[in-house]
């Protein structure tokens, strides 16, 4: 996993948890890394009881589909079930794709933890002090340009999660400038998926592509 990625995710877990832009300069690297670890670790270990509780009704719609077919219900009732072909309903099928979201979704959290806690990677290091700095010398521009874009919205409403996934990729676009435009959008719509609502993703994105536009970025 790239390093940028890493740092976007572990600021944005940073900015989850301080109140205002004065807390910021109380922040330590060590401390981010353990709540993030922590943060992760707790969404990774809920998502594979989600699997787990998906897996299990997998099991028994498929254990008794087998029982209910009729080459089984001919069968004596001593005798074991023969296996029988499955055929592929869209019910499954969303339970699959969930298994492989849920799946895919764990995995990232293990590589994100694992390069939170390489302290010696001071490329993730190094990306969160850019993001943070630039965010503390320009917050005031940054929540403007948010306020600006979030036509018939009140700012103080905004669900959080959106406003610092916002903050950091504005952060990123107008001020850090160490990444493409499209790499930065696609990942905050993504940490827009994953950790705020199912609206959320689209939002996000709406309003950064007007940022872009706007300030004539390229």
């Amino acid at each position: 996993m790239q390093a940028r990625r890493a740092a976007r995710e572990l600021t944005l877990i940073l900015f989850s948890q301080i109140e205002s832009i004065q807390n910021l300069n109380k922040f330590d690297f060590q401390d981010i890394v353990l709540k993030s670890v922590r943060t992760l670790t707790n969404n990774a270990s809920d998502d594979l009881k989600s699997a787990a509780a998906y897996i299990m009704s997998l099991k028994e719609e498929i254990e008794e589909y087998e029982s209910n077919h009729p080459k089984n219900l001919e069968r004596p009732i001593e005798v074991n079930n023969i296996p029988v072909s499955l055929p592929t309903t869209s019910d499954m099928q969303n339970k699959l794709d969930e298994l492989l979201n849920i799946s895919e979704k764990t995995m990232l959290a293990i590589e994100i933890a694992e390069m939170a806690a390489l302290e010696e990677n001071s490329d993730v290091k190094e990306y969160i002090t850019k993001i943070t700095n630039s965010f503390k010398e320009h917050h005031e521009e940054i929540d403007e340009q948010i306020k600006k874009y979030a036509l018939g919205w009140d700012f103080n409403r905004l669900v959080k999660m959106d406003k610092d996934i916002l903050r950091i990729a504005i952060c990123e676009l107008l001020y850090v400038h160490n990444a493409p435009i499209k790499v930065v959008i696609d990942e905050a719509v993504e940490l827009a998926k994953k950790y705020s609502t199912e609206d959320s993703g689209a939002f996000v994105n709406g309003i950064l592509g007007k940022v872009v536009i706007e300030n004539n970025l390229k």
